[in-house]
């Protein structure tokens, strides 16, 4: 019992770092404070998956840390449809999420949020995510 209880610590404590490292490297890319990179980083996720079909919302969350699943999945409702929308409504989806500030350019938050999936998630992983989306919003995607 003792070494199960250690693992599971183990595991929780790794889960952590991950997050943590995740929400680093965008306040760093972005020159942010960790919380509003956290803010972005959620805002950006969830709007990510509410635009993605159920299958595909469920391929991305697979590759996502344990604690930035967490976070994809927070307060998420399944039964609201996934439809074509334009890049305009992305980013106006994100900045609501975010809160209004007159400092973010949001196309340039959003393409460092994308840039962070890129480095840690599957490259066929995030070619499904991006083909999925119309052809204005991939723009932001970066592409190899």
């Amino acid at each position: 019992m003792s070494q199960m209880s250690h693992t599971s610590f183990a595991g929780f404590t790794h889960s952590a770092q991950q997050a943590q490292q995740w929400v680093n490297e965008l306040a760093r890319d972005l020159c942010w404070s960790e919380p509003s990179a956290c803010r972005l980083l959620r805002s950006v996720l969830h709007t990510v998956r509410d635009w993605l079909s159920l299958a595909e919302t469920a391929d991305l969350s697979a590759q996502l840390p344990v604690l930035i699943r967490g976070i994809y999945f927070e307060g998420w409702n399944p039964s609201v449809p996934a439809c074509e929308r334009k890049k305009s409504d992305f980013v106006l989806s994100v900045r609501t999420s975010f809160g209004y500030d007159d400092d973010v350019d949001f196309d340039v938050a959003i393409n460092a949020v994308f840039k962070l999936l890129d480095r840690h998630i599957s490259h066929g992983e995030i070619v499904q995510v991006r083909n999925s989306m119309k052809k204005s919003l991939r723009k932001l995607w970066p592409v190899d």
